[in-house]
């Protein structure tokens, strides 16, 4: 008497684990562009005559495999449009648009489902 044990399939050739990481990185950069595009539109509501320096500045750095990082480039007067800046309230009466403290706090609350959707879009893939 024999027993022959075939293992096939997405999880045993590598298709599921190419598709895990595809659905990691797309959850990402879906977070990352959903932040960068919240925060632009935020500026767009909010900054009263805009040059177009400061929102030209505003880009997505691949940090590592794993973190990508939404930031206005280090611009000089960024601090003082957000409201952390030195010379902000009490120093001034501006105190700030908080374009960037409103955005995290909506990427904290909305990035699980927009992370959820791009592993979905995946899950075929990993046999699921």
């Amino acid at each position: 008497m024999g027993v022959e044990v075939r293992c096939e399939g997405p999880l045993f050739d590598g298709r599921a684990e190419r598709a895990i990481q595809d659905a990691a990185n797309d959850a990402r950069d879906d977070v990352s562009q959903f932040a960068e595009e919240h925060v632009l539109a935020l500026t767009g509501q909010y900054f009263r005559h805009p040059s177009g320096y400061y929102e030209s500045h505003i880009m997505t750095t691949r940090v590592s495999a794993d973190v990508d990082l939404v930031h206005d480039q280090g611009v000089v007067y960024g601090p003082w449009l957000e409201g952390v800046g030195s010379r902000n309230a009490p120093a001034t009466r501006f105190a700030g648009y908080g374009h960037w403290r409103q955005t995290k706090q909506l990427v904290e609350a909305r990035g699980p489902e927009i992370a959820e959707r791009a592993v979905r879009r995946h899950l075929p893939e990993m046999g699921g």
